[in-house]
């Protein structure tokens, strides 16, 4: 088992940053794909980024595609996801998630662990 819990999440205006956070317990956390998703009310879940157990990897959605960054410390246990010249349509709850495995993973159905979830709110 792994436990997920992200945090970080607020209320930004339009043009500003936040970056999440995701800690990770429970199992070896190198040998494990992360993955961060939103979904925003009435759409999608969507994939943000994906990362791969080494973070030598990264995917990027392309919505977010030279404006977010995505990473990992093992040495924390955390995941994190930087987020920059933020824009109302980024207002959703993020997750992130876990897949054990060494490659990421696009398609949220293949990550059986997933935090509770932190609401990105981007006024404009």
């Amino acid at each position: 088992q792994v436990q997920l819990v992200e945090s970080g999440g607020g209320l930004v205006q339009d043009g500003g940053s936040l970056r999440l956070s995701c800690a990770a317990s429970g199992r070896t956390f190198s040998g494990y794909a992360m993955g961060w998703f939103r979904q925003a009310p009435g759409k999608e879940r969507e994939v943000v980024a994906a990362i791969n157990w080494s973070g030598d990897m990264i995917y990027y959605g392309a919505a977010v595609k030279g404006r977010f960054t995505c990473s990992r410390d093992h040495a924390k246990n955390t995941v994190y996801l930087e987020m920059n010249s933020l824009k109302p349509e980024d207002t959703a709850v993020y997750y992130c998630a876990a897949a054990y495995g060494a490659t990421w993973y696009l398609n949220g159905n293949q990550y059986p662990y997933w935090g509770q979830g932190t609401q990105v709110t981007v006024s404009a």
